[in-house]
Order: C-alpha cells, then structure tokens, then sequence
C-alpha cells in the first residue's frame, strides 16, 4: 500500500468513527504539504478521495470545503477539463447532500475552471449538463435552466422534462409559456438543433397526455408542424422554428403580425427574446440603447420572465443553421 493509500485509510477509519472535524483538518494539512511541493497528484488524490468520503459520510459543509481546495489545486496545476479531471468533479458533485450550501459555489467554481482551462468559453458542455439535471432532481428549476442551456445534446430531453413538468400544475392554455422556457434559451445561444428537439418533445408530451386535445398536421416537403387549435403561442413557437430554416426577414414579420393580438396577451415577456431572434436568424436589427444579452439571459433563466433586455447583437447566425450543443456558445462570447 502506497503513502497516499496509508494515508485516506486512516482518515477513513477517522470518518467511520465519527471524527469528522480531525479527519478534515488532518486532509487539508496532508494536501497543504503536497500543493507546496507542487506534486499535484498526490494533493488530488488526498483531496478527491477525502472529499468523497465526508461527503457521502453526510458531512457537506467539510466534503464542500474540500471540493473547493481540489479546484484550487486543478487551478494551480493549470489542469485541462479532460475525461479523467471531470470525472473526480462529477462523481463529487454527485455526492453532495440534497441542500448543501456548498453545491452552488462548487458547481460556479467547477464551470470557471473548466472555461479557463477547456475550448468552451460557456464552460465545459458536460459539466453544465450533469449540473443542469441534478438541480432539476433537486427542484431547482431556474439554476437547471441555466446549466441546461449550455449542456450537451442530451440536455434537451432533460429540459423538455422539467419544463413539461412544471407546466403539469398549471393551466392547460400555459403551454406555450414552458416550452418557451427551453426554446428561447436555446435559440439565444446559437443552438437551433437542440431548441428543435426540446420544442418536440415537449409537445410529444403534451400529446399524450392530452389525448382529446385537438391537433392538425401541417407537413412540409422538409418537416411537418402539429398544430393545436387551441393552443396559438405554441403553434408560433413551432412555426418559428419553422421560419428559421428560411431565415427570411419578411417571414418572420409576416408571422408576428399574424400572432400579434396572441403576443399582445403576454405583456411583452417574449419581446426582447424576440428582438434577439430576429436580428441572430432573419437578420432584424435591433434598436441600439439596449441593454447587454447575458442581462437578458439571466432574467430569462434565474426566475423571470421571457423578458428583459439585451445588447444589440451583430452575429447573426445562418437559415437552418445547427450549431451543435457541444461546441462553443457563439452568443455569449
């Protein structure tokens, strides 16, 4: 058995007892040692596996603490977010207590790192994703969002999941403003494929769940639409993504002429999301005197309305683009 070994045994046997402050203490003195002599591996191995071990001991506060000693340590080891780096943060991040204070910070922490050491300027696709599903386990929708948005293609199903399901409590007529919830995001950051798919699945949902709602299919030589006459902000949410792989500007004037009273209704929560989308996609300029995207983006996705304001934004991103949930998030560098 190696030092290191000899050493996580006897802070194992330390928690087992129930000696949590000792052990904790003891694990940051041990790590201090191996970070001043810049052997990283060590300090990773004692601070992943110490962390590990107070964590599912139910020990959060002294688990977190050591969470945020190892990133200190992948920051100053200037380590790269690949497969085995990830992996000690996910199956950390896995193991944190329902409620933890700590979570939060360790989860920003971990993105940061992964940002400044990865090809993802969001931050690493992966970690968001896991992030993003375990705070929709936990109920907390609005920071799922957040980490959804950015995750990877397996995110969508995810976020199709948490909004339908917010929606089950509420009006039938509401669910348009759900599905906008992970339609807007997704648009905003560039990433048409995934609003595609998260936009199906939820009405796929909707569907069976409501098998007398009333539905038409509209089909096209290169998709088909299912229309609810019931429902008008849902089928403009579906003929806009519709519109988008024409990215003609006249289109989408024509389409929000014909749902205006429809989005009159909402007080002017999709407007900016709107703004943003005609000018990234059908090449709409944006009156100037707006404020930054990411304000905009955090209204959206922290708690409030499809609304807010945005920087004007000069990309604009091609008809029928797809721009892959894994690469970089072009609307928010």
């Amino acid at each position: 058995m190696s030092k290191i070994q000899k050493t996580i045994a006897r802070q194992q046997q330390k928690i087992e007892e129930g000696q949590f402050y000792e052990a904790h203490q003891q694990l940051r003195v041990i790590a201090s040692r191996y970070v001043k002599q810049e052997n990283w591996d060590a300090a990773i191995d004692v601070l992943s596996s110490g962390a590990g071990l107070l964590l599912k001991a139910g020990q959060g506060g002294s688990g977190g603490d050591l969470c945020m000693f190892l990133l200190e340590v992948y920051n100053k080891a200037e380590l790269k977010p690949d497969a085995a780096n990830k992996a000690k943060l996910l199956e950390l991040l896995r193991s944190f207590p329902p409620d933890e204070p700590t979570l939060k910070r360790f989860v920003g922490e971990m993105i940061g790192w992964s940002a400044k050491y990865g090809e993802y300027p969001a931050g690493d696709p992966e970690l968001h994703h896991v992030a993003g599903t375990l705070y929709a386990e936990d109920d907390e929708p609005y920071d799922a969002e957040r980490h959804l948005t950015l995750g990877t293609s397996d995110s969508p199903a995810t976020l199709a999941q948490l909004e339908y399901t917010w929606y089950t409590s509420d009006e039938t007529h509401t669910a348009a403003l759900y599905a906008a919830r992970a339609v807007f995001p997704y648009l905003l950051v560039g990433n048409v494929r995934s609003a595609n798919k998260a936009f199906l699945l939820f009405t796929s949902k909707l569907s069976q769940s409501h098998p007398g709602l009333a539905t038409q299919s509209v089909s096209s030589a290169s998709s088909d639409i299912r229309i609810y006459p019931s429902l008008p902000l849902l089928n403009f949410l579906g003929l806009l993504l519709l519109a988008l792989q024409r990215g003609r500007a006249e289109l989408f004037k024509q389409l929000k002429a014909h749902y205006a009273a429809h989005l009159k209704e909402l007080g002017g929560a999709w407007d900016e999301a709107l703004a943003q989308t005609g000018e990234m996609y059908f090449g709409v300029k944006i009156p100037s005197q707006t404020n930054p995207l990411m304000d905009m983006m955090g209204s959206m996705l922290m708690g409030g309305g499809l609304g807010g304001a945005q920087k004007k934004q000069s990309r604009r991103v091609e008809a029928g683009s797809s721009t892959p949930v894994a690469g970089p998030a072009p609307a928010l560098d």
